[in-house]
């Protein structure tokens, strides 16, 4: 039902495809989102489900409309249910961070790039964070915004924050155009964007995007360390039958959850 940092030490879960109760063909089992043709009840089924194998009240879930942004808020509980409880008048986010126990963050992936955060200070855990990586929001730096977000909030330093980068779409299966190189050149510059977008052998005007790598090399480069920077390495395209992939399926398909909590 989920995978997990070895590293991390909050509770938290990397959800999978399986273990829920989804019919449909595209989104068995464990489809956890919105709109991809499950009912309401049916996808709360499945919250229910995963939170309870998690250890976590999903009421207390907050997972905002994704818009592959940097935007990042900083939630209590007062944000407790959006985006499943509470879904109408509510802003979207790739991000958050909290220092609230019992608050779930919930990251949707079907491919993209799944990010969980934990920061210690004095032998404690004091804060948690979660971001949506796609490539929009790798470019626009969201996972080291993330990192600066909880050292000014709750006084640590990234030698104190523990990162996972959780099962996503990988170079291999990742192909993309020009327009996205000549995008992350703009946001990066050409050396970086170069390094991790690279031409594909055989094919003219096609391009490998690794954007795993791509993250841990921001991560690293805004003072995390390495022995604190874990990954699972899972490609979901290459797992279709473990993981909902957007590139896989061709957008047809369910989504997973990616969540911590303290």
């Amino acid at each position: 039902m989920f995978t997990k940092s070895t590293i991390i030490r909050s509770p938290h879960a990397f959800a999978t495809r399986r273990g829920g109760v989804s019919e449909l063909e595209h989104t068995k089992s464990l489809n956890l989102a919105f709109g991809r043709g499950d009912s309401d009840k049916t996808v709360l089924k499945n919250l229910e489900i995963f939170a309870n194998n998690v250890g976590f009240d999903p009421k207390n879930v907050i997972s905002l409309p994704q818009i592959h942004s940097d935007i990042i808020y900083k939630v209590d509980k007062s944000d407790c249910g959006k985006g499943y409880f509470i879904r109408d008048g509510i802003d979207g986010a790739d991000g958050y961070i909290t220092d609230c126990q019992g608050v779930a963050l919930g990251i949707k992936t079907a491919d993209c790039v799944p990010i969980l955060l934990e920061a210690e200070k004095d032998g404690k855990i004091v804060a948690v964070g979660a971001v949506h990586a796609g490539w929009r929001g790798s470019v626009a730096k969201i996972a080291p915004k993330c990192v600066k977000m909880l050292c000014e909030n709750y006084g640590v330093t990234p030698t104190d924050i523990r990162v996972c980068i959780g099962p996503c779409i990988h170079k291999c299966c990742y192909e993309v155009g020009k327009d996205l190189l000549l995008s992350a050149s703009a946001a990066l510059g050409e050396e970086i964007a170069s390094k991790f977008i690279t031409p594909k052998t055989g094919a003219s005007g096609k391009y490998r995007c690794d954007l795993v790598a791509l993250n841990r090399h921001l991560l690293t480069e805004c003072g995390i360390l390495p022995k604190n920077l874990d990954l699972i390495d899972k490609c979901t395209c290459c797992e279709p039958e473990t993981f909902f992939s957007h590139r896989y399926s061709g957008g047809l398909r369910g989504t997973m959850l990616n969540v911590i909590f303290m």
